[in-house]
């Protein structure tokens, strides 16, 4: 009996450390793929951006491409994330590396898209003011730093799966995260979709390609967000009551009406 608990026992830890193996290098390669696309959208530093480095084609079979490469990122990372799937996906794999897994397979995708990039250097506009281009250089910043503080603003670790593998092998039983309105979430409902905006689209000097690609990731911020919340609605009752007084992704400059009723 000893010999069998301790096997079982044995076979537990041994599980434990490839969870946590494994959520390490899915945040890792989640930090350099967040990374890679702030280089890749300011097309500098790295060996392929959105506007150098990639395979050149025609400018129509370049955009057929590059429209499928973010098209697989954006199905993996909407059917992955939807409650319908992660029910039936933890049936298959153990569900505390269920969100790794999510994180793993989108820096997948992206990383994929990254490296498979048809450049479309076309010039759109080119601004020479120095003040003008350093104005655009900020928002392109202040948008991708606004992206990576709101990841901590309701909890960086369990949105990354770190957390959810590291409550399990401290034996606290998984639960739904309580639903919280920091600061940021009482001006707008997706604070951090909000962010990509000036992260895509802020540049100097802006290409076809670099349009395309802003334009995508912008569309699929829109269209995904209304999938986002009906899931937070079964998940959450009291954010029907949220969402009827906060705007979505725009923020209000004057405070909502009082309700007559």
């Amino acid at each position: 009996m000893t010999s069998t608990a301790t096997g079982i026992t044995g076979s537990r830890t041994v599980a434990g450390m490839l969870a946590a193996m494994y959520a390490a290098l899915a945040y890792v390669g989640f930090l350099v793929t967040v990374g890679y696309a702030v280089l890749f959208s300011a097309d500098t530093l790295v060996p392929r951006t959105v506007d150098r480095g990639g395979t050149h084609t025609s400018t129509a079979a370049a955009v057929v491409v590059d429209a499928l490469l973010l098209g697989l990122f954006a199905v993996q990372h909407s059917v992955m994330a939807r409650s319908a799937f992660k029910r039936r996906w933890t049936r298959i794999i153990a569900p505390h590396i269920e969100r790794t897994t999510f994180v793993a397979a989108a820096s997948g995708a992206l990383a994929l898209a990254f490296w498979q990039w048809r450049p479309i250097p076309i010039v759109i506009w080119n601004v020479h003011g120095a003040a003008a281009r350093d104005l655009l250089w900020a928002l392109f910043a202040l948008g991708w730093a606004w992206v990576v503080a709101m990841t901590f603003a309701i909890d960086h670790f369990d949105l990354s799966g770190v957390r959810q593998v590291t409550d399990h092998l401290q034996g606290r039983d998984a639960k739904q995260p309580d639903f919280r309105l920091p600061l940021p979430y009482r001006l707008v409902r997706h604070p951090m979709m909000l962010g990509f905006f000036p992260a895509f689209l802020a540049t100097p000097t802006m290409t076809v390609g670099h349009l395309l690609f802003a334009l995508l990731g912008c569309g699929y911020i829109v269209a995904a967000v209304p999938l986002e919340e009906r899931d937070l609605q079964q998940a959450h009752p009291e954010y029907v009551a949220y969402a009827a007084r906060t705007p979505r992704l725009i923020p209000r400059l004057r405070p909502p009406r009082p309700d007559p009723r």
